[in-house]
């Protein structure tokens, strides 16, 4: 069961190597505890529960501190000085059909809108965020 679990570990090892998301470093760490309890007992149940107790613990003592770190990288691009702004609508937004254009100073941005209406050409709308490479907006009543 040694060698199991030590396959297991470079294995999850390899796919945290390769996703960079930190999805696997815990199960790597657990089949680690499973691969030294081996060592010692082999009651496979006395393994797996060290190996689940050891990926509980370093996620939950780490999750946090790793979160934290990746969320301090987030990259914030130029379409975020667009929220807020008032846009005019170039063509129909419809959401049903997937469809409609905005243009924010001298931008065109696909569109959707915020509550659903279909938002007619010329309209003067305001873009409340950003879902993916389409600009959310709400139309502004005169």
């Amino acid at each position: 069961m040694s060698i199991f679990w030590l396959v297991l570990a470079v294995v999850m090892g390899v796919i945290e190597a390769v996703t960079t998301q930190l999805v696997c470093i815990w199960f790597a760490v657990g089949a680690l505890g499973g691969c030294i309890t081996s060592l010692f007992t082999d009651k496979l149940w006395i393994q797996i529960v060290v190996a689940v107790f050891i990926t509980l613990i370093t996620l939950v003592v780490t999750r946090p501190l790793a979160k934290r770190v990746t969320n301090a990288i987030k990259t914030h691009t130029n379409s975020d000085r667009n929220i807020g702004k008032i846009a005019v609508v170039v063509t129909d937004i419809d959401n049903t059909l997937a469809v409609g254009q905005v243009k924010v100073g001298n931008s065109v941005w696909s569109a959707k809108s915020f509550d659903e209406r279909v938002i007619k050409k010329d309209s003067k709308v305001v873009v409340k965020s950003i879902e993916g490479a389409k600009l959310v907006v709400e139309i502004v009543e005169n």
